[in-house]
């Protein structure tokens, strides 16, 4: 048995418990929270077995295998450190860290330590992209992309209400890029590779964040553009072109319903049967890892890839005035 403690308290990491549920073999033993009787309620709210406030003790423990870490952006590089150090397997909230050569080195330290480090992307894992892939070479040589993610988020009314929120602070490492961005960079690498070059601006908001942004990246003879944001919201779907036909995609972070349109008239339509949103996919992925059954090399290949990307996205970008 899998022996997860988890890290925060926040919705995604109840998403990520009711997932472990589903997996074989997997058990949320402990949830950890700074404050004692905030972890004990989520306990509570999850189903684990125990709880705790101490995090350096459980660490030093034995009561779990690994650990998740859903906490702000900013803290997963020395919770995860940490954890690894411990001896104790990672599965760390996408993204995995806030910057590509911290995420290089979190992997060195995991491969010393004989323990498992993965990015928490779902989108990767997810039997959408797999269906997404799988169609590619159908499209003869690819030309345009368009990857969109764009979800305005409830909690905005709070910023233009003046007020402090963790997902739209820069200190903690939130904002647009960092939330919903990171899935529009990890199909472009996973699908496309990553990018020669890369030109991007963004739409700053209250207390130094952006908000919505876009990129264009370049490969030889392919240009794509990705755009996200928490302010707006959009149902345009995502596109891939080829010289052969087109790829629309309905949802890039869960892909369900896939049309393909070829030049030659025809038009077929791909229906992915899964959940609209889960962590399943992931958390399966992780647990075969830890039990050996494969290697992580082309998963951190793909981070790293997504997070230099990124890296290159913030240098270029110009905020919109």
């Amino acid at each position: 048995m899998l022996r997860f403690a988890t890290l925060g308290t926040s919705w995604i990491t109840t998403q990520f418990a009711e997932a472990a549920a589903r997996v074989p073999g997997v058990e949320v033993a402990v949830a950890c929270s700074r404050d004692a009787e905030r972890a004990a309620r989520f306990a509570r709210v999850i189903g684990a077995r125990s709880s705790s406030g101490d995090l350096p003790a459980l660490l030093a423990s034995g009561a779990v295998d690994a650990v998740y870490v859903g906490t702000p952006n900013s803290l997963h590089l020395a919770q995860a450190t940490d954890a690894v150090r411990a001896g104790l397997h990672v599965l760390v909230e996408k993204p995995a860290t806030l910057r590509a050569a911290d995420f290089a080195t979190l992997v060195a330290e995991a491969d010393a330590a004989g323990v498992v480090v993965l990015e928490g992307m779902r989108s990767a894992y997810d039997p959408g992209t797999a269906a997404v892939r799988a169609l590619l070479p159908r499209l003869g040589t690819l030309r345009l992309a368009s990857l969109r993610y764009c979800q305005r988020s409830s909690r905005y009314d709070l910023v233009l209400a003046g007020e402090r929120v963790n997902i739209f602070d820069p200190a903690l490492g939130g904002g647009a890029l960092n939330d919903l961005g990171v899935y529009c960079v990890s199909a472009l690498v996973d699908l496309l590779g990553e990018p020669a070059s890369v030109l991007a601006a963004s739409v700053p908001i209250g207390g130094g964040c952006d908000g919505a942004g876009t990129a264009v990246a370049s490969y030889p003879g392919l240009v794509a553009a990705l755009t996200w944001s928490k302010i707006t919201a959009s149902d345009v779907p995502s596109e891939l072109q080829g010289e052969h036909g087109t790829l629309v995609i309905d949802h890039l972070p869960a892909p369900r319903r896939l049309e393909l349109r070829l030049l030659d008239g025809t038009t077929e339509v791909v229906d992915v049967d899964a959940p609209p949103f889960t962590l399943e996919y992931e958390v399966e992925r992780f647990a075969r890892l830890c039990r050996g059954e494969d290697s992580p090399a082309a998963d951190h290949a793909r981070t790293l890839a997504a997070l230099r990307t990124m890296d290159a996205i913030r240098a270029a970008t110009v905020p919109a005035r």
